[in-house]
């Protein structure tokens, strides 16, 4: 017998760092995310597609390690999982998140363990932490909740209504960073100059809260001109990167309303705010060599 699960992705439109410090985030949840499927196997494993590798509790890898928090819950059960993944590893799309949440249902389903919503952010917290030291939060929120909402450390996800669907474009930079190294990098910014970093955080935080209104009021030109408000503020940060600016530059200049790094910077996606012009955004990436997609928030 085979259970099945999946869970969502996620792009931060505004909020990145300033939320690991209590200041909100607006994200959306994105699908696809990750598929997973689990059935009875020799001790416990997780094969990944299209990665074609297999990792075990045993093996070191990050991977392995959060199959161990997997395994402390399950009780070293005999379990296989496969997992499909939709987005790019270290995208900034939050791709470890879906791939736990993903992971722990199709594993506590196969087993017939009831989990509530709040043991299911548990435990994926659990898993986050593994790959990230000091996530927000924000990422296995709206992989197991799904939705648009505004985010507060501690305090957890508040929906926020979109009326009417919206498109984003998302292009992938080819870059890649650790979060927890980008994450490690502010901390050690906000030690060095803590009243300078804190005030950059207020900024986002204003920032988010303008976009909120902007997103539900369904107004995607003040919603561009606050992401690339919030871009510039990331990099006075230092974590975009020039790749990251020439593809912010040229979604503009292909007549977004906004653009900006989504994720923990350093590498990873860029994502833009097109309006009918999507299509053009897309063409100035692609002549650039990023690949990219569309997805939809909204009803």
């Amino acid at each position: 017998m085979t259970t099945r699960a999946s869970a969502c992705g996620k792009v931060i439109l505004l909020g990145e760092h300033a939320v690991v410090y209590g200041r909100p985030a607006l994200a959306a949840a994105i699908s696809p995310g990750v598929d997973a499927s689990a059935s009875h196997g020799d001790g416990l494993s997780l094969t990944v597609s299209p990665w074609g590798q297999t990792f075990r509790p045993e093996d070191g890898t990050d991977l392995g390690r959060a199959l161990q928090v997997l395994g402390a819950v399950m009780h070293g059960t005999d379990l296989h999982l496969d997992a499909t993944m939709h987005l790019p590893g270290g995208g900034g799309l939050g791709s470890s998140a879906a791939l736990g949440v993903a992971c722990l249902r199709a594993a506590a389903g196969h087993l017939g363990m009831g989990l509530t919503p709040e043991r299911e952010l548990e435990l994926a917290l659990a898993w986050e932490k593994v790959f990230h030291g000091n996530p927000s939060g924000v990422d296995h929120t709206l992989a197991a909740r799904g939705g648009v909402g505004r985010y507060v450390k501690g305090e957890g996800l508040t929906l926020v209504r979109v009326p009417e669907r919206l498109s984003l474009v998302l292009a992938d930079s080819g870059e890649r960073a650790s979060t927890r190294a980008m994450v490690e990098s502010v901390a050690r910014q906000r030690a060095r100059r803590p009243e300078a970093v804190d005030q950059t955080f207020d900024a986002i935080a204003s920032l988010v809260g303008r976009a909120e209104v902007a997103l539900a009021a369904m107004d995607p030109l003040t919603l561009g001109e606050l992401m690339n408000l919030n871009q510039a503020l990331l990099s006075s940060l230092l974590v975009s990167t020039e790749r990251l600016e020439a593809l912010c530059v040229a979604a503009r200049e292909a007549g977004a309303f906004g653009a900006k790094l989504t994720g923990a910077g350093g590498g990873g996606c860029v994502v833009a705010v097109a309006g009918n012009r999507s299509g053009a955004v897309r063409g100035a990436w692609e002549a650039l060599g990023a690949r990219t997609s569309v997805v939809e928030l909204g009803p």
